[in-house]
């Protein structure tokens, strides 16, 4: 299904001047997937500090921008400078469901948001990471499918963010929004599942 990820591409495009000068001065893959890291988690706990404040809220999505960025830097760094590693793989997979826990599980403590059906978003959507990543255990590749990927959500969340930023009180459209989020999350754990499963030849059930 569709994603904001198809436009991956372009967006490298974009990054490749800054990605050839960060490898010409010697900065790493892994040095820039644990900045997204470190910056997602500084992120997430201001907004956990101060629930519901509008500078957080309103400040998230500019650092889901530097995210998105930084994640597609360290694995351009990674395939086209000879970075890439074991060690590598292992921390980009960890970090984007680390990140995307540290946040986006704040959003439940905001005053009027339904934080169960925000942990439950983001459990899925972590299984939905794990369900694609053990493509290449199954002897597949590795399923980036939609329509709820890590640039979706981050979208999804940012456009959330800017909204309860600017004011619009949390309260039954928040509750609609989140579930119609955790359906894309499900139905993308499945899409990934079933790529798979065709992928590497076994029968659907």
């Amino acid at each position: 299904m569709a994603s904001i990820y198809d436009l991956k591409p372009r967006f490298q495009a974009l990054l490749r001047p800054l990605v050839t000068g960060l490898a010409r001065i010697g900065i790493t893959a892994n040095a820039v997937t644990l900045a997204a890291l470190v910056l997602s988690i500084a992120h997430g706990a201001w907004l956990a500090l101060l629930p519901g404040a509008p500078w957080p809220l309103l400040l998230l999505p500019v650092t889901l921008l530097l995210r998105m960025a930084l994640n597609a830097i360290d694995g351009m760094l990674a395939r086209e400078y000879g970075m890439a590693s074991v060690r590598g793989a292992m921390l980009n997979e960890l970090s984007d469901v680390v990140a995307d826990a540290a946040l986006y599980l704040p959003f439940a403590f905001i005053p009027g948001v339904n934080g169960p059906l925000v942990v439950l978003v983001v459990v899925f959507a972590i299984i939905g990471e794990m369900a694609g990543a053990l493509g290449p255990t199954l002897g597949s590749a590795r399923r980036y499918d939609g329509p709820f990927g890590k640039s979706d959500r981050a979208f999804a969340f940012g456009l959330l963010a800017a909204l309860l930023g600017a004011g619009l009180a949390p309260g039954l459209w928040t509750t609609i929004f989140l579930a119609v989020l955790l359906g894309l999350a499900l139905l993308t754990t499945l899409n990934r599942a079933r790529a798979i499963i065709r992928g590497v030849g076994v029968a659907k059930p």
